[in-house]
């Protein structure tokens, strides 16, 4: 009697899994394509020393040709480009309050020519980093969204969260409270994506803080690199604090949303996307 081995979907994807690191790490450098190089740029600018040129400033030619690059190469849309300018504003914004005097959550202790306040220009491109990874990915994974939350409710928790980094100093942190609404609301969202011809899905909770921790190694490697300092880092350098991740996870979910109402990713009504 000869006998038929059936194999279960489980088992089958259990064994494609090794199959696809190599193309999901490749994919995730691509999703990088502004993120890795303005990393690396941090790195780099520290030991180079052009005249009449300040180390920000070099920082924020570098940002711009990288941009420039990027948008030659047809790696990120102009659409996409145009976008990623509202992250620079946001961005900007919070550093302008955050660095103030009375607030002084972190500082740029460096001169600088192009700067507003005392923060300086290129410091918005480490906002709109995270964006353009977002976009990059959304694109090269091909992410579909499920059970995704209606629009006015994200924009409301992405506003919350927002305005929470200023009121923080004056009526109370409620990041804590942020942190479980967004639990609450994204608990059942997951996130389709594509790796070669295989998809997989994955909680959209578990996207928004591998994210977050990414960032916060990143961050780790700029404050090294004196690309801004914490009020404990002034006299030595010292590892970012780990709460850190849980703030820089809320800046993602502002990110995502924002990123979502440019792909239109919102349900609609009749069951499709605006």
């Amino acid at each position: 009697m000869s006998t038929t081995r059936i194999s279960s979907p489980t088992h089958s994807r259990v064994h494609t899994i090794p199959a696809e690191i190599g193309p999901f790490a490749l994919m995730q450098a691509r999703a990088c394509a502004f993120a890795g190089p303005f990393l690396l740029l941090l790195l780099v600018a520290r030991h180079v020393h052009v005249p009449w040129l300040a180390h920000y400033d070099l920082l924020l030619v570098g940002a711009l040709g990288i941009q420039v690059a990027l948008i030659k190469l047809k790696l990120e849309p102009l659409r996409e480009v145009f976008a990623l300018a509202a992250f620079h504003a946001l961005g900007l914004g919070l550093e302008v309050f955050k660095t103030s005097s009375g607030i002084g959550s972190w500082s740029y202790p460096e001169h600088s020519t192009f700067h507003i306040m005392t923060v300086p220009l290129y410091s918005g491109f480490m906002y709109a980093s995270v964006a353009s990874y977002i976009m990059q990915a959304w694109r090269i994974f091909d992410i579909r969204l499920h059970r995704f939350p209606p629009q006015s409710v994200c924009i409301l928790i992405c506003a919350a969260i927002y305005v929470n980094f200023f009121t923080e100093h004056f009526v109370g942190d409620f990041r804590l409270a942020l942190a479980a609404a967004v639990a609450l609301l994204f608990c059942r969202t997951e996130v389709d994506y594509k790796i070669s011809t295989a998809r997989r899905r994955m909680p959209l909770l578990a996207a928004f803080l591998s994210i977050g921790a990414f960032v916060w190694v990143a961050e780790n490697i700029a404050t090294y690199c004196g690309a801004w300092q914490y009020p404990n880092q002034h006299h030595a350098w010292t590892i970012v604090h780990g709460s850190k991740i849980g703030s820089w996870t809320l800046l993602v979910v502002i990110s995502f949303i924002i990123v979502a109402s440019l792909k239109r990713a919102f349900p609609t009504a009749d069951g499709g996307r605006r």
